[in-house]
């Protein structure tokens, strides 16, 4: 199977998106087809020995529309934000945009004097002496009639895509603007002939009374209202690609590389994995490396969200589209182009985008006999008036504004547009959801399962304890107990040597050295001999180890591994090491309890250490001693208990559990697998990250519904009311002008409404 990208014209609402996806999802070999409204893209995943790229495009066409393959993301985003391009970055302006300002201009210019003109004898407004009287009737409706073809040539589209969609017997939108503001021009045009024969008789009275039965003023603030609407929405979703525009800006134009031990500028696009890129206090970091040469302070919250800058030295890893703001470095390029942090974020973020949640085939389903239903009502309104004796006059403003007032832009964007705000607001602060689906799956989450090592510790084990039973100090007890691990390969030994480094402690030499598996160590430091390791191998050596066994007890309760140390028939100390809790690691336990969700540990580790690490961040339930394929065997098992399990790991041995989950959150975003393997990655190491993550999935999911709820109790009340079903009681009907302003209102306000979600904060330290 093969999944491809393709850029769509013509659309107007969801029912074009909702056609598009039916047309291309009939052909053979097409296993799915996503239309994204907000961003006219299409994405079909096909069977590439059925069915080609033309033959998809030749589907869309047929149906209507335009269709071309998308090209190259990576492309199109260096394209957007060259210097001197004049275009946004991130983002291409369209002809059918530019157009859209003229398009408004020419409506107003002539629609409000329309309006004036047509609205002014009933209001007492002044108008040229002309324009009075039964005997300047006929000048009265010509004058209307001439300032309304502007309108009608200015906004032809609507006529052209919305007829042309109703003769394929696929309406849309655009048919319900096209019917009814051509049929109050037609009327109009209609009244004119009747005028002009009424006048031909000698019965200026009558050609008087045609005259106050006019819609050309209807039928041009109908094209214009929708026009202004369309205008404002555009400028309104504008603002939904933000994320993706400031991740774009955020790549440089140009680096400077040293190639034969020369300095030289040269395009981001031409690094190449090995160059050695040197960066400057203030700039940009281009491309992922490492560094190997100076150290500096790198700002990287524009991909990490958090705020504070980071030390970075020799080794150290350095991500593009990082600031570094102090200080002078040399790196290795290791990911360039496409594969950088910062493009592989960017294109999550669009994939996210894109991609559908299984709420918004709710509107897709209603879309596609939303239209034909609606003209089904107008047709109705219009027979039922005038069977009851109502004239013309009366039925055919009634039917219009049903057809107009019924668009349904605001069921089209309820969706994409809080999906593409929320997926935005997510990559803002190190959180890359990787489809709509995660988001919508993560607001019911009720369990969350957490890997030990890495996610809730650190995964580096670290000195945590030095306690002396002798007359040994802190520092002694320390350089003796490095002195003796250092021969050792043993990775607890790491800790107590890298603690003694970080305090200046330099090991003495190890004159012999012997490991004793599965009990400890023995080693002859300055002439004199040392145990170190159990109590079992001090007790066996003649070491009394009764000073030592309370603290090894309390240390190893607290999930903590003690090496005992002794020498010369006495016993030294203790000195402990443990795989640390992560800042913040107690914060997220305790929000997601307060939150109603249960949280579980799955470890590899023994009962005891677990024990300790659970009772530490105060998780009630632990499975322990666990294989990879052991820990997504007791997710399956919380699955079948009918649960919403998300698993948050490392990424690397969580791969099968990550799988497993309805949902599989990554925890740190280095490793290819992290990605491959789960549904949201989380670029830092903070747990209190996966708390935010589920609550943008409850935030993005209650903004959708309060979309659809608004779209469809607009509609809902606006169709009865627009059908006079009101009028009998309350003498209620509703202009065609006000129902065009109400339903491009409705669309305005559903994007204003998601582009609420950019006020979400993520879960920061109390």
């Amino acid at each position: 199977m093969k999944t491809l990208q393709f850029d769509i014209t013509g659309m107007s609402c969801s029912a074009c998106s909702a056609h598009v996806e039916k047309d291309v999802g009939a052909l053979a070999g097409v296993q799915k087809a996503e239309v994204q409204l907000l961003t006219n893209g299409l994405t079909v995943t096909f069977d590439e020995k059925t069915l080609a790229p033309e033959q998809i495009i030749a589907a869309v066409k047929e149906g209507g529309y335009g269709a071309s393959l998308k090209t190259d993301g990576a492309q199109d985003q260096r394209t957007a934000s060259a210097p001197g391009s004049g275009q946004e970055p991130g983002r291409k302006r369209s002809a059918g945009e530019t157009s859209m300002t003229g398009r408004l201009a020419v409506s107003f210019v002539f629609s409000i004097p329309l309006v004036y003109i047509a609205m002014g004898h009933m209001l007492a407004w002044p108008l040229p002496a002309f324009l009075h009287g039964k005997n300047n009737a006929f000048i009265f409706a010509f004058t209307q009639f001439l300032l309304v073809l502007p309108v009608l040539a200015a906004n032809r589209v609507y006529f052209a895509k919305g007829f042309s969609a109703l003769w394929r017997r696929a309406p849309n939108m655009d048919s319900l603007i096209a019917i009814g503001s051509a049929a109050a021009t037609f009327w109009g045009v209609w009244i004119i002939y009747a005028m002009a024969v009424a006048l031909s008789r000698g019965q200026p009275e009558q050609a008087d009374e045609l005259a106050m039965h006019l819609y050309f003023e209807s039928a041009a603030m109908i094209l214009s209202l929708i026009t202004l609407g369309k205008f404002l929405e555009e400028r309104a979703k504008k603002r939904t690609t933000d994320a993706i525009s400031r991740l774009v800006n955020l790549r440089p134009d140009t680096a400077t590389v040293r190639r034969n031990g020369r300095d030289e500028s040269i395009p981001v696009s031409g690094i190449a994995i090995g160059d050695l890129v040197v960066i400057r206090p203030g700039q940009y970091i281009p491309v992922d490396g490492i560094i190997v040469e100076g150290g500096t302070t790198v700002d990287a919250s524009a991909l990490t969200g958090e705020s504070l800058p980071a030390q970075k030295a020799v080794g150290d890893r350095v991500w593009s589209a990082s600031v570094n703001l102090t200080g002078y470095c040399v790196f290795k390029a290791e990911r360039v182009g496409d594969d950088t942090t910062l493009a592989r974020i960017i294109r999550l973020v669009e994939e996210a985008a894109s991609s559908k949640a299984p709420i918004s085939k709710l509107a897709d389903r209603i879309s596609l006999w939303f239209v034909p239903a609606v003209i089904g009502i107008a047709v109705v309104s219009f027979i039922v008036w005038l069977i009851l004796g109502y004239p013309v006059s009366f039925a055919l403003p009634v039917a219009i504004a049903v057809l107009v007032i019924s668009c349904p832009c605001a069921l089209g964007l309820a969706t994409p547009t809080a999906i593409m705000v929320g997926t935005g607001v997510g990559a803002r602060n190190g959180i890359l959801v990787k489809s709509a689906e995660a988001l919508e799956i993560a607001h019911r989450v009720d369990t969350v399962v957490l890997d030990k090592t890495g996610t809730i510790t650190a995964g580096k084990p670290r000195v945590t304890d030095i306690i002396s039973v002798s007359d040994l100090d802190h520092n002694e007890l320390l350089s003796l107990a490095a002195a003796i691990e250092n021969p050792s390969e043993h990775p607890l030994a790491w800790a107590i040597l890298k603690e003694a480094e970080q305090s200046g402690i330099k090991p003495a030499k190890t004159d012999f050295f012997q490991a004793h598996p599965g009990k400890g160590v023995e080693a002859i430091v300055n002439g004199k001999r040392y145990f170190a390791g159990g109590p079992q191998l001090l007790a066996e050596n003649g070491i009394p180890v009764d000073p030592l066994l309370p603290e090894v007890a309390r240390l190893s309760s607290d999930g903590k591994t003690p090496f005992c140390f002794g020498g010369e028939g006495r016993p030294l100390g203790v000195v402990a090491v443990a795989d640390v809790i992560k800042q913040g690691s107690r914060e997220a336990v305790a929000a997601l309890e307060a939150a109603g969700i249960e949280v579980i540990m799955l470890t590899g580790d023994n009962r005891r250490t677990a024990e300790g690490i659970r009772k530490q961040v105060g998780i009630k339930r632990v499975y322990s001693e666990l294989l990879p394929d052991g820990k997504a065997a007791v997710i399956r098992e919380l699955k079948q208990e009918g649960r919403i399990v998300a698993m948050v790991g490392d990424g690397i041995n969580d791969a099968p559990s990550l799988v497993a989950a309805d949902v599989g959150i990554a925890i740190g975003a280095g490793t290819d697998i992290a990605i491959d393997s789960a549904d949201i990655v989380l670029v830092n190491s903070d747990l209190r990250d996966a708390v935010t993550a589920l609550k943008l999935g409850k935030s993005v999911i209650r903004n959708i519904r309060e979309n659809l709820f608004w779209a469809l109790i607009y509609n809902t009340l606006g169709i009865p009311v627009a059908a006079g079903v009101f009028y009998g009681f309350f003498g209620w009907t509703l202009n065609p002008m006000i129902a065009a302003a109400a339903m491009s209102f409705s669309s305005v306000s559903v994007v204003l409404n998601a582009l609420r979600l950019n006020f979400f904060r993520k879960e920061t330290a109390k």
